[in-house]
């Protein structure tokens, strides 16, 4: 859509592949950064690598990990705490200490559907969402008058390697899909609205989440 990409993430080879598509598609000097976004100091490397203020951030690293509540320990609940959670907001502030977000910039959090409804087994996961929500509430009415917007996007499933991987270890999403009467989301159908959400268009929307569940909660 015309934007020079930083894209950041901890696995080497999904960052090489990623910049080869980049390259594929546009001529904009795109790059990429690793780092694991739970240690400060690699949050640090990313805040000092941009080199100056950037218009979008779109916070789309998460983690699940299945658990009944009787069963969770605290490694749980840590871990998928500091990637959902702690992670993206700590990036946030380095960013906003240092203004690097710039005025009239969009900052998009992906939370999940998971923090709108009820499913067994994903307590650690749906609370974690939940707090990205609330918080991004808060946030959005701090950097209002800097005119930076903050926003959620809660997407039910997606057709993704993770879902591919969910429906060999239960053999069939059959029944899930039959939930669903759009079907299963594509990943084209988030980037539309991260687009969006990042874009002029959404000038006038800030501290809310769209939901993006394919008609699954319609009933």
């Amino acid at each position: 859509m015309g934007a020079e990409v930083v894209g950041v993430g901890r696995d080497e080879a999904r960052l090489a592949k990623t910049q080869e598509t980049l390259a594929e598609i546009s001529s904009k000097p795109h790059r990429t950064i690793r780092a694991d976004l739970t240690q400060a100091a690699d949050r640090d490397v990313v805040v000092d690598a941009l080199g100056g203020p950037v218009n979008g951030v779109v916070h789309s690293a998460g983690i699940s990990r299945l658990s009944p509540v009787r069963m969770l320990t605290e490694q749980h609940l840590r871990e998928v705490q500091a990637i959902n959670v702690d992670a993206p907001m700590m990036l946030t502030q380095g960013l906003l200490k240092r203004s690097l977000i710039a005025p009239d910039g969009s900052i998009v959090f992906i939370a999940s559907i998971a923090a709108h409804i009820g499913v067994a087994g994903v307590a650690a996961y749906s609370g974690t969402k939940a707090a990205l929500i609330a918080m991004t509430r808060c946030l959005a009415m701090e950097v209002v008058k800097r005119r930076i917007r903050a926003n959620c996007l809660s997407p039910a499933l997606v057709e993704t390697p993770l879902l591919d991987a969910t429906a060999t270890m239960v053999g069939s999403m059959d029944e899930e899909r039959k939930a669903y009467p759009l079907g299963f989301g594509k990943p084209d159908d988030i980037a539309n609205a991260a687009v969006f959400l990042l874009s002029g268009a959404s000038r006038w929307v800030t501290g809310t989440t769209i939901v993006m569940d394919g008609g699954l909660t319609i009933g």
